[in-house]
């Protein structure tokens, strides 16, 4: 294939994605569901067409990280943390690590029952699937009124994160005891000491460059900080999160030593700056991954018995436990939220990072694609059936902060 047919094609999919996110915006529907049918459909055209078909599945990793990387980014750099949404905190945090657990759990009960197999590997092939795709339910939030949109930001992130620590946590453990939660104790005290530092650093660097070019720079770090950690099965996403809300939320900190040291006058103009370009890159990475993910699946293998069966189950129960949960102790959810509860872009990277010796047989590529798909056509239900006007209580201190 010559260059420039390359060039149309690649610039024809990002049009294509535009098109698509405006389509979204205005009918509520996922634009992840058009992306992964496009690139279905280019499949099924490349196979007509007889061109050569690649192997996709070895960069999938690849740019879903970044993905992810730049997705958490865009989304915590949209939030203020405010004394009035502490509630809103609360309850979106725990919201986040009950469902992953109870959910995981669940989930790992059904693939113990069903396959037979030992319920440490079931519970490890059943994190991917138990944790909220913030690349999915982020854009898809955006129709939400403004606190409820905030509430699935913080979800879909924090669930990320947790799925992440509890994916490694398993990972690294072959039997899990006293000192496996003591190793994860002081992991997680390293963790937040490292988002502080990076953030100061990263702000320093903000102010220190003069250079026109320095946006891609800071990302360019944050992506070695993330890669580094991930090397050390450390959780380094929090690190991603924890600088979009320090920079979003900079004006909290009144100390005089700090303002001299860090602040600047253009900071407010580099954030806006940092925001667009973030936002940007999430849509170009984003659009890409989800295009490569459906040009690299079998359809047909959606047909067989046991995809159907599996992934049906496994659907039933990530919306049982959300339902369950959300009405016992989020009052304030809407129908939307009942249903917002996509599996996408991490799961498909956690997925992939299970050891073949680990993983499940009749859990594979097929089931997975079965409960990405299923998860977000229930969300466009959701978002459809929603009422066209703002939730009488949505006001974030009636959240319940307990669980």
């Amino acid at each position: 294939m010559s260059v420039e047919v390359t060039l149309i094609i690649l610039s024809a999919l990002v049009i294509f994605s535009y098109l698509f996110d405006l389509i979204a915006k205005q009918f509520k529907i996922p634009s992840v569901i058009l992306l992964l049918l496009s690139g279905i459909g280019l499949r099924y055209l490349a196979g007509w067409l007889e061109i050569p078909i690649p192997n996709f599945e070895p960069i999938l990793p690849l740019v879903g990280t970044i993905g992810l990387i730049l997705i958490v980014l865009e989304g915590a750099l949209e939030l203020k943390l405010e004394r009035e949404k502490s509630n809103l905190i609360k309850s979106s945090l725990s919201s986040a690590f009950f469902i992953l657990i109870l959910t995981t759990t669940g989930i790992a009960l059904f693939y113990f029952y069903v396959l037979d197999a030992d319920f440490k590997t079931c519970f490890l092939n059943a994190v991917p699937l138990g944790i909220i795709s913030s690349a999915i339910a982020i854009p898809s939030a955006a129709t939400l009124p403004v606190g409820r949109k905030d509430f699935i930001v913080y979800e879909s992130s924090l669930s990320d994160i947790f799925g992440i620590i509890l994916f490694n946590f398993m990972l690294a453990n072959e039997t899990i005891g006293f000192n496996s939660f003591l190793r994860l104790g002081w992991q997680t005290i390293l963790i937040l000491v490292l988002s502080a530092a990076f953030c100061l650093v990263l702000l320093y660097l903000l102010k220190r460059i003069t250079h026109h070019l320095k946006f891609f720079l800071i990302i360019a770090v944050l992506i070695l900080v993330y890669a580094i950690g991930k090397y050390y099965h450390l959780p380094t996403l929090v690190i991603v999160l924890a600088f979009g809300l320090f920079l979003n939320n900079l004006h909290w900190i009144r100390n005089t030593w700090f303002k001299r040291t860090f602040k600047y006058d253009n900071f407010y103009k580099d954030l806006h700056q940092l925001v667009q370009l973030s936002g940007e890159s999430a849509f170009i990475v984003r659009t890409f991954f989800f295009l490569i993910f459906g040009f690299t699946l079998n359809v047909q293998s959606l047909l067989n018995l046991d995809v159907l069966l599996y992934g049906s189950g496994v659907v039933v129960i990530i919306y049982i436990i959300r339902i369950a949960y959300q009405k016992l102790f989020v009052r304030t959810a809407s129908l939307a939220e009942f249903f917002l509860s996509p599996r996408g872009l991490i799961s498909i990277l956690l997925f992939f990072s299970i050891p073949e010796s680990q993983k499940l047989k009749g859990v594979e590529n097929s089931l997975l694609f079965f409960v990405i798909l299923a998860t977000s056509l229930i969300m466009t239900f959701g978002l459809v059936s929603a009422k066209e006007k703002q939730i009488p209580n949505s006001n974030p201190n009636t959240d319940s902060a307990k669980a």
